[in-house]
């Protein structure tokens, strides 16, 4: 839903999490236009799947549920793992590390809440990442 958000600039509510799909778009950023290709994941990985999207992608975008503790307590091991990945010498970018930016989301649900805005920040200050709530 984010994703398709960021493309449309619209909520979409029938969206469907167990769906995988890239999407393509482009903007102007800092004045020029840049080209993206988003994969939104399905969440539903094993291992060696989530290894080859982390090879495939350039920049992320770790998004949790502060409505499910499980989700956000993956946070730290995919980022572990995108660092791990990216500083591997076999990649082309010579180990510079990717964006990566620490996503909370539903912070709508209040009643709901099983992750507290603090548990995002202290975890994206440990990690060195930007951290940002949205709905």
């Amino acid at each position: 839903a984010l994703t398709v958000r960021f493309i449309t600039r619209r909520f979409i509510g029938d969206y469907d999490p167990t769906l995988e799909m890239i999407y393509r778009h482009m903007a102007i950023m800092d004045g020029e236009m840049v080209h993206f290709e988003i994969l939104d994941t399905a969440g539903q990985e094993d291992s060696l799947q989530i290894e080859e999207k982390i090879k495939w992608g350039d920049g992320f975008a770790v998004v949790y549920s502060v409505t499910d503790r499980c989700s956000f307590d993956e946070v730290m091991r995919l980022c572990f793992l995108i660092n791990h990945i990216h500083s591997s010498p076999k990649r082309s970018s010579g180990g510079e590390q990717p964006p990566v930016v620490i996503v909370g989301n539903k912070k709508d649900l209040q009643f709901d809440r099983m992750v507290s805005t603090e548990d995002g920040e202290n975890l994206s200050k440990a990690l060195k990442l930007p951290f940002y709530e949205i709905s």
